[in-house]
C-alpha cells in the first residue's frame, strides 16, 4: 500500500458551461496523542470553504482513506492544478 503524500493534494474541478469551479484539499498531519489526522477542505474556488478531520490510530486506515478519497475525487473529473 502507498504511503500518504506528505505535501497536500489540492484538486480542482471546473466548467465555465456549468457555472462550476470547486476545489478540494487532502492533507495529512499528525496529532498531539501519536495518532493521524486526514484533514479535508472543499469549496467553491475563492471562498473559505469547508473542512473535515478524521481521525485514524494507524498508518494503514489513513492510508485506505486517503486513497479512496483520490480516486473517488478524480472520477467525479477533479485534476491537480
Amino acid at each position: 500500500m502507498e504511503e500518504p503524500r506528505e505535501t497536500p493534494l489540492y484538486l480542482e474541478r471546473v466548467d465555465p458551461n456549468r457555472n462550476m469551479a470547486r476545489f478540494y484539499v487532502i492533507s495529512v498531519q499528525p496529532t498531539l496523542f501519536g495518532e493521524l489526522s486526514l484533514i479535508r477542505n472543499w469549496g467553491r474556488i475563492g471562498a473559505a470553504g469547508r473542512s473535515k478531520i478524521e481521525t485514524f490510530p494507524d498508518m494503514e486506515g489513513l492510508t485506505r482513506a486517503t486513497m479512496r478519497l483520490e480516486r473517488r475525487k478524480r472520477r467525479r473529473g477533479y485534476v491537480e492544478s
